[in-house]
């Protein structure tokens, strides 16, 4: 396995699309920083819920100003109601653009990043920095709602979680502010098709490739 001094890979896909677990494991491998993106937009949704400001913009403002991303990780942000209010605002140009100025503020600090999303290839790491690599992943239907069902211990039925996120994807690819796209040199990731291991074990691949 290749050590890097610098290393920036972008992750993006659908909701329940294996890229969370893909990123996990690609940056433990290489001992990268991972940046999750959604997490992001989960924290705000539940703070909105939660607090219900009058102004949502300074709000969140201030909230992201008094966090550090080591202290949003540790949250329990995994809810349909937060998962379906995080597609709501994540359509909402000023909300995008306090998470983006948080997301860079991270991004520019390290030179080994996985940074995973939505819009992470075609947006947050189109330049300055621009990724080395940029993965994109997709799952059948059937089988990402079935994985997220397990996530949120079958809270709710099998048959919502389906609706809920062909509703989140469906939103993701078709809002104005950077909508889910797969960039022309990604390399599609069909989790559905692979096990945990063959993931890592392609993603590898084409990372040691790198010049």
């Amino acid at each position: 396995m290749r050590k890097f001094k610098k290393l920036i890979i972008a992750c993006d896909g659908e909701s329940a699309s294996g890229k969370s677990t893909a990123a996990k494991l690609i940056s433990k491998k290489y001992k990268l920083l991972l940046i999750n993106s959604g997490l992001l937009y989960r924290y705000a949704s539940k703070e909105i819920i939660n607090y219900k400001p009058k102004n949502s913009i300074s709000f969140l403002k201030k909230r992201f100003k008094n966090i550090s991303y080591k202290k949003i990780v540790k949250l329990n942000l995994h809810s349909e109601q937060i998962s379906n209010h995080a597609a709501i605002i994540a359509k909402n140009k000023n909300i995008r653009k306090i998470i983006n100025t948080f997301q860079m503020t991270l991004i520019k600090k390290n030179k080994k990043i996985c940074v995973e999303g939505r819009d992470i290839a075609s947006k947050i790491l189109a330049k300055n920095p621009k990724y080395d690599l940029a993965f994109y992943f997709k799952c059948n239907i059937k089988v990402a709602s079935y994985r997220r069902w397990l996530d949120i211990k079958k809270k709710v039925s099998l048959q919502n979680v389906r609706k809920s996120l062909i509703k989140r994807t469906s939103m993701d690819k078709k809002r104005k502010n950077s909508p889910l796209v797969k960039v022309k040199d990604a390399i599609l990731i069909p989790t559905d098709k692979l096990t945990k291991k063959q993931v890592l074990s392609k993603m590898s691949e084409h990372i040691e490739r790198l010049n």
